[in-house]
């Protein structure tokens, strides 16, 4: 039974059962719930609501979706039903533990919090940190610094002697949260936001600002303390960070865009390095994992920068990835989008406009061309998540 609870990263952080997460995180989970049809396969999906069913009926008319939806409260007796079934969430943090015990889940299939302690160390960007100066003793061609300070006096010496702009980093934040920017000189705000995270974290991640030029991730599949390869992601974020989309493309495609500006055996060697190294890295990890990386314009050339992030837990770039793979054709191309929606009914009017500008085409069971909103939309949603194949 697969979940879908964006502020998974956001409640590890907090790491408290009575965590109440921002109004937009809760509205996030409520108009994607039913997200994880799209990457579940035949499995059962946690989704309430009409909509949400009237939605997965419509989409079976055109897809060959065979997921099934499953009210919280119906999760326990589905449980109890199905010596083989398993809860799948977005992540695992103490905020879903106390929903699901709520709603009568057995802690005999829950992770005890001594695992959920663990899942929020593996979490931390400090582990970034080590595996990035890891691989860069490996080649050469990679780039990129990353610094963990616990004491606040060595972080404000490494900001003041080190040139350039820097970006500073909560070690456990949600995507595009808990970054800082510091542009010349750091100033009394910043300095008590890293004061407070320090205490709140135990450290603070810092970095030189590269000349990045592509943003992309390679994602694993860890299981028994092996990690296989299961492809790429080709994406885009914010200047502040946060995801926007990803490119809908087979890997061969994302590799010979990554070949305009480096030697494809060096992706082949940081791939398969990875598997090695996340593997020994996160021995009792099960689950995905992605590792977020740039092409960076360095002095002397075109470098990787192989670990900006790594994602202990199901991320956006897999959910692209999936879907390619199997409502795709091989040489199909497009977009995967999660957008937000200020003003009310603008999501809808937008929706509208879309499907009329470029109606479905699918052949064979394969999306050939068009839009499709993979989430429903009403007068009341916000965030949709939304493919375009060309």
């Amino acid at each position: 039974m697969y979940i879908f609870n964006p502020e998974h990263d956001l409640s590890l952080a907090n790491f408290s059962s009575n965590y109440t997460p921002p109004a937009s995180a809760v509205k996030m989970a409520y108009d994607l719930a039913i997200l994880p049809v799209w990457y579940s396969k035949q499995s059962m999906v946690v989704a309430e609501g009409e909509i949400n069913r009237a939605f997965l009926e419509d989409i079976r008319d055109k897809l060959p979706l065979k997921a099934e939806l499953i009210s919280y409260s119906d999760v326990a007796k589905q449980l109890n039903s199905s010596q083989s079934d398993k809860i799948i969430p977005w992540g695992w943090n103490p905020l879903l533990y106390r929903k699901l015990i709520s709603h009568g889940v057995p802690e005999s299939h829950l992770p005890d919090m001594a695992k959920l302690q663990l899942l929020r160390d593996q979490s931390s960007r400090k582990h970034a940190v080590s595996l990035l100066k890891e691989l860069k003793c490996e080649n050469k061609d990679y780039c990129g610094e990353s610094y963990y300070f616990k004491e606040l006096d060595e972080l404000l010496f490494y900001l003041n002697s080190a040139k350039g702009d820097k970006v500073l980093k909560m070690p456990l934040s949600g995507s595009g949260r808990g970054l800082i920017w510091i542009l010349g000189e750091i100033t009394d705000k910043q300095t008590d936001w890293c004061r407070r995270v320090i205490k709140g974290q135990g450290g603070v991640v810092a970095e030189p600002v590269l000349d990045k030029v592509v943003d992309f991730a390679m994602e694993f599949c860890l299981v028994n303390g092996d990690a296989d390869f299961i492809g790429y992601s080709l994406f885009s974020s914010a200047s502040s960070g946060a995801y926007k989309g990803n490119v809908l493309i087979s890997d061969e495609k994302i590799e010979s865009v990554l070949a305009q500006y480096v030697d494809p055996e060096l992706l082949s060697q940081l791939r398969e390095s990875l598997k090695v190294r996340l593997a020994g890295l996160f021995p009792d990890y099960n689950g995905y994992a992605g590792v977020d990386m740039m092409i960076c314009n360095t002095l002397s050339g075109f470098k990787i920068q192989p670990c900006v992030e790594i994602n202990m837990r199901m991320n956006m770039g897999v959910v692209s990835r999936l879907f390619h793979n199997q409502f795709m054709n091989e040489d199909g191309e497009g977009e995967y989008i999660v957008d937000y929606f200020k003003k009310p009914e603008s999501a809808c009017k937008f929706h509208e406009r879309l499907q009329q500008e470029s109606p479905l085409k699918i052949k064979n069971g394969k999306i050939v061309s068009g839009y499709l909103s993979l989430t429903p939309v009403t007068a009341d949603t916000h965030y949709v998540a939304y493919v375009i194949v060309k």
